[in-house]
């Protein structure tokens, strides 16, 4: 009998170098051996009947036919579910990178290692570690049936990856998978709209940024970090406190909030642009619109919806005082919609003619807020790609 990986991206990759694996990917038209003797298979040629055990890489879908077949499928974090360290996943729609990553620049100096969707395989994490802070996709947790966090990090869910799970009810069925699973000696820290929901483990829940630092008591004006990443910034400190006893608020003001996420960047005319390409997701763009309520807003929107319901970022952007320039796959849609909510509306389609529309139009003191509510895999290669070249189309005007 033959041990199987699903998909051939970074996760399963790790899993590949301990060798003696068959994996099954489309993009295989022969079958082939990489250079940890693995056999590289067209996914046809997968027989759950020579199969004793089957990993999925977590972005191959339900409905796959790979899937289907499998008879044994468990997921990553399953497979290293009896040899985990002390462990902390972090899941929610928006705000899951920054909160593990500010949790590792807490915790780091106390033996953690940070991975999972965040960009370390679980196969590269050291098993000597004391902590594994794990950033935990919904892909993930849909697929794991045997292992379970320590500690449980929600933040708010709102509609994502609807075109993957098949609809928002499936969706949040997999965030809240893990309260099923814990045992009492868990803690789960969640938005109070679950703190009901049928669970052994510990749970503090909140409603506001309020609670969170009631919860550690500290003076949430002591903390730099401003909306959205303050709830990200009071949820590291929130595990902290649970485990260590303490809130270290002055370590966690030197941590620094990567690129791509509300990144603010001038022009030599003095006029504000924001990078937020990583907001992939309604609740992202929601929170950035609530960042510049102040200013008029220029929004780039657009890309793939990945199937969610676009309206309740609409809604908020006919209270406000905004124009949307529309890109990507869905600008049509983006068009009809702002039409339906009598917004002002630019049919752009690429990336580089709403800059240079936004750059006709905006004046000091408002804001050029790249914030698309969508994927970028419509156009681009990755987020990061397409926060790259709005900041290249920027440089490219305001130089001349």
């Amino acid at each position: 009998m033959k041990k199987s990986l699903f998909g051939y991206g970074g996760t399963i990759k790790a899993i590949a170098k301990s060798g003696d694996w068959d994996i099954y990917d489309d993009k295989f038209n022969c079958c082939m051996e990489d250079e940890f003797g693995n056999k590289l298979l067209p996914a046809s040629a997968f027989d759950p009947s020579f199969s004793e055990l089957e990993i999925t890489s977590p972005g191959i879908a339900p409905n796959n036919e790979l899937i289907k077949k499998a008879r044994n499928l468990i997921s990553e974090y399953d497979f290293f579910a009896s040899k985990m360290p002390f462990n902390i996943w972090i899941s929610g729609t928006n705000g899951k990178t920054t909160t593990t990553k500010m949790m590792q620049h807490l915790l780091e100096k106390f033996g953690s290692q940070m991975g999972g969707n965040v960009g370390t395989p679980l196969a590269d994490l050291s098993l000597d570690a004391k902590i594994w802070i794990l950033e935990t996709s919904s892909f993930t947790i849909h697929y794991t049936n045997v292992a379970k966090p320590d500690i449980y990090v929600l933040l708010p869910v709102t509609p994502d990856h609807l075109s993957w799970h098949g609809n928002f009810n499936e969706y949040e069925k997999s965030k809240l998978k893990p309260f099923g699973m814990m045992s009492e000696n868990g803690v789960i820290i969640s938005p109070k709209i679950y703190a009901k929901t049928p669970t052994k483990a510990h749970v503090i829940s909140y409603e506001n940024e309020f609670d969170l630092a009631k919860f550690c008591n500290i003076n949430i004006d002591d903390i730099k970090f401003k909306t959205p990443f303050l709830t990200d910034a009071l949820l590291a400190l929130c595990v902290e406190k649970i485990l260590l006893d303490r809130c270290d608020v002055e370590l966690l003001n030197k941590f620094t909030i990567e690129n791509n996420k509300l990144e603010e960047l001038y022009d030599k005319s003095g006029r504000l642009w924001v990078n937020d390409t990583k907001a992939t997701n309604i609740d992202a763009t929601i929170q950035a619109l609530k960042r510049y309520e102040n200013h008029k807003i220029h929004i780039i929107l657009g890309g793939d919806d990945k199937g969610v319901d676009m309206n309740p970022v609409f809604e908020v952007l006919s209270n406000a005082n905004a124009e949307i320039y529309a890109i990507g796959s869905n600008t049509n849609k983006m068009v009809s919609l702002a039409n339906k909510f009598n917004i002002t509306v630019h049919k752009c389609e690429f990336l580089q003619n709403a800059v240079n529309e936004i750059s006709k139009n905006m004046q000091i003191g408002e804001v050029g807020l790249l914030s698309p509510a969508c994927a970028s895999i419509d156009q681009f290669k990755s987020y990061a790609e397409r926060g790259d070249k709005f900041k290249e189309f920027i440089a490219n005007f305001t130089n001349d």
